[in-house]
């Protein structure tokens, strides 16, 4: 057994990884929640031990050098092994207390999961609970969160996943915004409007297409990656959104914009790791998110 075998440093490796995946000592202490000069000596001190220089830096990045690329895939290895300590480990506790971290979209972790975090509240005083707002798709191998709420079935086998219900969404407008461009009686009557798109538009596009509505990207002058600015725009009578009538319904000033279309059902998950499913405290609040999010 040699040396550096013997004092291996495990967060010298997670610094590594961090780094290779994010691009960046800043980006790589954000994500491990460590300050950049400690990550960056973390860094440093594998790259002696190890004898090699495993990052060069290209403008603003550090991109790995051919040592690094070879190491990587080890070190992945390494960090999947660790999690899965992390996460079996987990699974066995059986105490209705602790940390449950909980990730979702920013609109439904403000408009919906309130009134559950109450009642999580209510049952078990002794469970802490971190949200993670994101649209992105957060990371259950990794333990990026304990929870996730989703719009898709997940795909990877060792994932847990329940569909809770759908919510339905419509098209709405303010009444600021159906004042000056006119009240539509038929998809017709839209050909003209201004529509605020989520992220992709084109998404939104096609869906609206089916049910007949002839629309292009010049309906969509405005779009937005986050779910407050979204709101905020429809709500300002910027354009025609598309929401869920949960949503809809805390916002006073939006009216439906015909109605008689066929609505958009969007599927709501609940994802878990089944090593994670077996712990009491993250079954608790799985299921309480399954009785009362929808």
């Amino acid at each position: 057994m040699t040396q550096i075998s013997k004092s291996f440093d495990w967060n010298q490796a997670r610094a590594f990884l961090a780094t290779a995946e994010e691009g960046s000592l800043s980006a790589a202490a954000r994500l491990l929640g460590q300050r950049q000069p400690t990550l960056s000596r973390q860094v440093a001190n594998l790259e002696q031990d190890l004898g090699v220089m495993l990052f060069e830096r290209v403008g603003r990045r550090l991109v790995l050098t051919e040592p690094g690329v070879e190491l990587l895939e080890h070190f992945k290895t390494m960090g999947a092994a660790a999690d899965l300590v992390s996460l079996v480990a987990s699974g066995q506790s059986q105490t209705v207390e602790g940390k449950v971290s909980i990730t979702a979209t920013d609109v439904l972790a403000t408009h919906l999961l309130p009134q559950v975090l109450r009642r999580i509240r209510d049952v078990a005083p002794s469970i802490n609970i971190s949200v993670i707002t994101s649209n992105e798709v957060r990371d259950l191998m990794r333990r990026e969160a304990d929870i996730s709420i989703r719009h898709a079935r997940p795909e990877q086998p060792d994932l847990v996943g329940k569909k809770i219900g759908e919510v339905s969404a419509h098209l709405y407008a303010s009444s600021r915004y159906l004042q000056s461009y006119g009240y539509p009686e038929t998809v017709a009557d839209v050909s003209g409007a201004e529509f605020i798109g989520f992220e992709n538009p084109e998404h939104l596009l096609s869906a609206l297409a089916a049910r007949g509505l002839s629309l292009t990207d010049r309906n969509f002058k405005l779009s937005t990656n986050s779910g407050p600015a979204y709101l905020a725009m429809v709500g300002e009578g910027l354009g025609i959104g598309l929401l869920s009538k949960e949503i809809a319904a805390t916002m006073s000033e939006l009216t439906p914009v015909l109605p008689e279309i066929n609505p958009i059902a969007i599927p709501v998950w609940l994802v878990t790791h089944r090593e994670l499913h077996t712990s009491r405290r993250i079954r608790l609040v799985f299921d309480l998110l399954a009785e009362s999010l929808l």
